[in-house]
């Protein structure tokens, strides 16, 4: 048997991410323990950068998506965007992590090296063309984020979350493998394509692979009914990996959920964008709800996400060029939003030295501008106001969806939304209360911490930019959209 060709540069982000991983790792051994938090931080987010500077260059360079890797890797335009995504992510959570307290012992390099090899197992699967290789980049990623979520140690929630996580994320990775095992068993292969050709209409074996395969990913991707872990762990786990999580996990979740079902199931697209789309209203219907009652700020952001993984399957529901494009473009700005939210309640954390709440936001505006219209931004940005990319990226899945002749599933969209605002303008209302009536921080003036407030300001230019800056970017995302066999 001839060993496979391997294409470097495809796999060079992965690569890169990887040596970042284990550099970082080694500075948490032979570094001065004052420095090994820096020193792990450093060479994260240089992993960080020199991935997301080569997965630009393979966007530019893939005029034609091929497999390379003997089918295993698909490079393309849609993979790269899609590891852009991840890697700028990856870069604003260095940033939002340098300075958060992860326990009594001293973890910077190990987290940091977790964090890089999460980044790489994501950038990794986004690209995978066959079920081994799909399988493998999931839990590549899921076990670093599991242990991310027990750094803080000494934290009850921070154990709780990650026994938690990882009991319900391995069911869910087991649900995605025995539907991979039965899609195998109905056709005898594991290449997306060759699946999708091999695979008949009405093969039983292969609908109930289906089944098991977008519940799955519904699992990952935080969308209800599968969502039962999100709310416990978003709160439990420290803020930066809860930010990074929120961004990348469902990014890489919704990507590869929609690689595989246009790809290897494009005789069955009538019954699985029927399921996304009963996904899609449940999810809709239950984070929007469950998000009304919530006082705990990141517990209010978890059920956000459910909701937002609800808007984003409406895109994957429209099986077409349009919907790709929806997504991806979505995926950009919801990310900016997600990580700049967490990044705000992280610094109000670190302030009051426990749980933020929504009355705690009260003043901030006032308080700390820069934080406070941020804040203000990213609320309007979820709720899908002018401008922000949230805007566009749920006109533009409303869009898709209409045109694919999905109206009732738009209506719904639309009244998800507008419960919605009960609870992101709550948000914005604390923060314009005035400073005399907010609760009064503990501890002595806020901490300034740069390189926090770079992340978010980073995330208001993105979310912000997305809105006016609208047409490259989905000249972006239509490029690689392009490049999926709708």
């Amino acid at each position: 048997m001839r060993t496979p060709d391997l294409d470097w540069l495809a796999l060079s982000p992965t690569l890169w991410l990887l040596g970042a991983s284990c550099v970082a790792l080694l500075a948490a051994v032979f570094l001065p323990r004052g420095t090994r938090r820096a020193g792990g931080a450093v060479v994260c987010g240089a992993g960080f950068a020199g991935a997301l500077a080569l997965a630009a260059i393979l966007y530019v360079d893939a005029d034609a998506a091929r497999t390379v890797v003997a089918d295993t890797f698909a490079r393309d335009r849609f993979a790269a965007l899609a590891a852009l995504i991840v890697c700028g992510t990856g870069l604003l959570t260095v940033l939002l992590a340098w300075n958060e307290r992860l326990g009594r012992g001293e973890f910077g390099g190990e987290f940091f090296s977790l964090l890089a090899a999460a980044g790489a197992g994501m950038v990794f699967i986004v690209g995978a063309n066959d079920l081994m290789t799909i399988f493998l980049g999931l839990e590549w990623f899921s076990i670093s984020l599991y242990v991310l979520c027990a750094v803080g140690g000494d934290r009850l929630p921070s154990l709780e979350a990650s026994l938690k996580y990882l009991v319900v994320g391995s069911f869910g990775s087991a649900v995605l493998l025995f539907g991979f095992a039965l899609v195998y068993g109905a056709t005898g292969e594991l290449e997306l394509t060759a699946i999708g050709q091999a695979l008949g209409e009405g093969e039983a074996m292969g609908l109930a692979g289906l089944a098991f395969v977008l519940a799955g990913f519904a699992f990952k991707a935080s969308a209800a009914p599968f969502h039962m872990w999100t709310p416990d762990v978003y709160e439990g786990a420290p803020t930066s990996v809860t930010a990074f999580m929120s961004a990348a996990t469902k990014t890489v979740a919704l990507a590869v959920a929609l690689r595989v079902l246009v790809t290897a199931f494009p005789e069955q697209t009538e019954l699985w964008t029927a399921a996304a789309a009963a996904l899609a209203v449940a999810s809709l219907a239950i984070g929007n709800l469950a998000a009304l009652v919530q006082r705990g700020v990141k517990r209010m952001l978890a059920y956000s996400s459910v909701s937002h993984a609800g808007f984003m399957l409406i895109g994957v529901v429209a099986a077409s060029e349009l919907g790709g494009r929806a997504l991806l473009y979505y995926l950009i700005p919801y990310s900016a939003m997600s990580v700049g939210a967490f990044a705000v309640v992280a610094a109000r954390e670190r302030e009051l030295g426990r749980e933020v709440t929504i009355d705690d936001l009260r003043g901030m505006l006032w308080e700390r501008p820069l934080l406070g219209v941020s804040m203000w931004t990213f609320m309007i940005g979820f709720a899908g106001l002018p401008l922000t990319g949230g805007f566009i990226g749920k006109f533009y899945v409303f869009s898709a969806a209409h045109e694919a002749g999905w109206t009732w599933l738009v209506i719904v969209g639309v009244a998800a939304t507008a419960v919605s605002l009960y609870y992101y303008l709550r948000v914005v209302l604390a923060l314009w209360t005035t400073p005399e009536l907010r609760v009064a921080p503990v501890g002595g003036s806020p901490p300034r911490e740069a390189a926090l407030q770079t992340a978010v300001a980073a995330c208001l230019a993105v979310t912000v930019g997305s809105f006016f800056a609208v047409q490259p970017l989905i000249d972006l995302a239509q490029r690689a959209a392009d490049q999926l066999p709708f």
